[in-house]
């Protein structure tokens, strides 16, 4: 169920086709089986790669012996860290996170140690996939197995075992003089933290800790490439950024990126968890090596074990609010995981963690550690959700301390046009408060909950989104309708989006546009699918393109009409001229092709203002008090959502970002020995929900229309995951009277709370 709150301050605009539900392009394509994903793809001649892995979690490599295995029947290439280029200590931006190359080439294939259990080490290719995996264990690897370290709080003691030798902490600008597992620390800060505290009434401080969780896309990691002889690379692969793979690709190889071509299949989801390269500069170095195509294919233990997770991470908040409930200060302790290279998203938790306040007073400091797990990834609004679990834990607190109303404190406190985050930015039209106002005024909030150890939370969150860089073009067809090529892999229905904002801006239906996504060869330059930015930035880029596009067909009926072009006028899909004369698009589009040349409209965007989101969730749950086990009974989300171009798509974001915000929240997690050897790298352990596990979440859109987009658009699709563990964690209080500050809050920990509770008579 899905209500949508327009704001109703002026006048909302009205348009055809943005805000309605058509068919997707790609559905009958996805629905029937015939959409081609990466491990469909098929080429003459085609060979496989198998992967060794490290079954260590921390060692050093003394030597590594393949001989054995390259004398194994059927296989064609055996590869190591040796056939990478060395691509030196060069910083890349990958979209979401960046990475120094030689950290980025270590990871694809080990260098001098591995860092993790599941780290590559060697590859090889072979006619079949069963002698590429039997010749990939006869390779010998000596090891000098050395002690792990899984937590930031272990990694961060003096003495704990160094990952490198050659990270040394930035610390605010200074290197130290010692190798460190702490790559970096950094601070922010606003107004005095101690005259803020000084004037609290209530001041709560608390310590959490999260663990580490996969994004849990049902597709694994794919590459098939073949490298022809005249030097240049094709690789086939499923993808977040074709753009960001064919750099990759080409610095880890050493060839120019002009080398490098990169075909986009359909995606099997990513949440962040694809746009860093594992298997397709393997992939390559194979082929270059056997002269032949290579596919490298992942299975599930592979993707957990050796690709990049959302960090594990320790936290300390501290907040104090006056007797009005007004916040006074606001100080918070951010430590983060890397894996086993630096680059956790800790700079995006110390942007979010205090970003739905206005918080006069207030200090951040992040830390970024290098543990002996897989290098961590994006997962929709990276860091964001650790933070404000801790965060909005404290805020319920705090008004539990002051008998306020959460919802009320909100509304009070909430960030607003013209509020500044304590790392800087200062917000413009932000629907923070409209989000809150929704729930507060939902059927959800104002039904009573009745019954025993239940209980109701909420929580809210802040994602500040991004732009970057988008390219498109679109072609007039002698039909009428248009072949719209953008490059933004799709993940969640983007390309209906785009086409759908094309079509708003030429005035005609979005089944009228057929919307292709790109190679890198045959669409201009395009950043990530990730940031919330693709509806938001290549939408601006179509709608671009389609305003080049109103141009050349006024100049063209200028011409037929043989009449200035200054005296034709585009209107909602007609040209009008003097005189009554009038095309419709289709009856000018068929006429092109005799009058001129193809019309061709380019578009390209860079936008500087994405518009923060906001979202609103209230929670209801059942705590088994002898199990520990929770149920949830109802869930809302509200967001600001400032223009759903298609809400369907928009309500599908939400409700699958709450879901994967519940799984956070209550069962997944990295079960690690001490060893370092995950424990659950399976489906069968690792604990992602099911249906029988969550109820159907009920949405409400808020529309505060982003000034900074043409038709308002803010993403919409990482929100909604920051908001589910908080939330799930005041209801658990609210049923049984526990505060939960670690994650997962799973049976065994929550019956764990309850008896200690128990046992000394108050929560801890």
């Amino acid at each position: 169920m899905a209500t949508d709150i327009r704001e109703t301050t002026g006048s909302q605009p009205k348009y055809k086709v943005i805000g309605s539900r058509p068919i997707r392009h790609d559905g009958t394509d996805k629905v029937t089986g015939r959409a081609i994903y990466g491990a469909d793809v098929q080429l003459n001649g085609m060979i496989h790669g198998v992967i060794l892995r490290s079954p260590h979690a921390h060692a050093r490599i003394k030597s590594i012996d393949t001989s054995k295995a390259e004398a194994v029947p059927g296989v064609r290439a055996v590869v190591t860290c040796k056939d990478l280029a060395d691509p030196g200590d060069r910083r890349v931006e990958l979209g979401e996170g960046s990475i120094i190359l030689k950290h980025l080439s270590a990871n694809v294939l080990a260098r001098d140690k591995v860092l993790y259990r599941g780290h590559a080490v060697a590859a090889v290719a072979a006619d079949s996939v069963h002698v590429a995996d039997e010749a990939a264990k006869l390779i010998r690897v000596e090891y000098e197995v050395l002690p792990p370290v899984l937590t930031v709080q272990e990694a961060m003691k003096p003495g704990a075992p160094l990952l490198h030798e050659d990270v040394f902490t930035d610390e605010m600008g200074e290197k130290s003089k010692q190798p460190s597992n702490v790559a970096k620390h950094f601070r922010h800060e606003v107004g005095d933290i101690a005259k803020g505290f000084a004037e609290a009434a209530v001041v709560i401080e608390r310590e959490f800790h999260t663990a580490t969780v996969h994004q849990g896309y049902i597709e694994p990691h794919n590459a098939t490439a073949i490298w022809n002889h005249d030097g240049h690379v094709t690789v086939w692969c499923s993808t977040q950024g074709s753009f960001t793979v064919r750099q990759q690709v080409a610095e880890l190889c050493g060839i120019p990126i002009s080398h490098v071509k990169v075909i986009p299949t359909e995606i099997g989801g990513g949440f962040g968890g694809k746009i860093s390269v594992y298997l397709e500069p393997v992939a390559a170095i194979l082929s270059r090596k056997c002269g032949k195509p290579v596919k490298v294919l992942m299975n599930r233990t592979d993707v957990l074990e050796g690709t990049g997770p959302t960090p594990g991470s320790f936290i300390r908040i501290k907040m104090g609010a006056d007797a009005s409930g007004k916040i006074t200060a606001a100080e918070a302790y951010l430590a983060y995981e890397a894996g086993g290279f630096p680059g956790s998203p800790v700079g995006a938790g110390a942007m979010c963690v205090f970003a739905c306040y206005d918080v006069p007073n207030g200090r951040v400091d992040g830390y970024d550690v290098v543990v002996n797990k897989p290098r961590t990834n994006a997962y929709r609004a990276p860091g964001a959700t650790n933070a404000a679990f801790a965060v909005e834990t404290v805020v319920d607190e705090i008004c539990e301390a002051l008998k306020i109303n959460p919802l009320n404190f909100r509304i009070k406190n909430g960030a607003k046009k013209g509020t500044r985050r304590v790392d800087g930015p200062v917000f413009p039209r932000v629907g923070m408060i409209e989000s809150v106002k929704a729930i507060k005024n939902s059927e959800h909030w104002k039904t009573p909950l009745k019954g025993k150890y239940r209980g109701r939370g909420v929580a809210s969150g802040f994602w500040f989104n991004c732009g970057l860089k988008s390219a498109c073009s679109a072609t007039v067809n002698a039909d009428g309708t248009v072949g719209l090529v953008e490059g933004s892999t799709d993940i969640g229905g983007s390309r209906t989006g785009i086409a759908m904002q094309l079509a708003e801006t030429l005035g005609i239906t979005a089944a009228e546009v057929t919307p292709t996504v790109g190679d890198t060869d045959s669409v201009g330059y395009t950043d990530v699918t990730g940031g919330s930015r693709v509806t938001f930035a290549t939408g601006w880029a179509a709608h671009e393109a389609a305003l080049d596009i109103q141009r050349q067909m006024v100049t063209r009926a200028a011409k037929i009409w043989e009449v200035p072009a200054k005296q034709v006028k585009y209107i909602d899909g007609c040209l009008i001229g003097p005189e009554g004369k009038r095309f419709t698009f289709k009856e000018l589009a068929a006429q092109i092709n005799e009058t001129g040349e193809p019309i061709i409209g380019r578009g390209a965007a860079d936008p500087q203002q994405p518009g923060g989101a906001f979202a609103t969730h209230v929670v209801d749950v059942e705590v088994d008090p002898e199990t520990g086990k929770v149920e949830i009974l109802r869930y809302t989300a509200s967001q600001d959502v400032g223009t759903a171009i298609h809400p369907s798509y928009v309500e599908g974001q939400i409700q699958g970002g709450a879901v994967q915000g519940i799984g956070w929240g209550l069962n997944e997690e990295y079960f690690y020995d001490a060893a370092g050897t995950m424990k659950n790298s399976s489906f069968l352990d690792y604990r992602i929900p099911t249906c029988l596990d969550v109820p159907m979440i009920e949405t409400i859109l808020v529309e505060v229309p982003n000034p900074g987009h043409p038709y308002g658009v803010r993403g919409v699709g990482e929100v909604p995951i920051i908001p589910p563990p908080a939330a799930l964690a005041n209801a658990i209080y609210k049923a049984v009277g526990v505060r939960m500050t670690r994650l997962p809050m799973s049976p065994p920990n929550v019956l764990h709370e309850i008896l200690a509770k128990g046992s000394s008579g108050q929560s801890r």
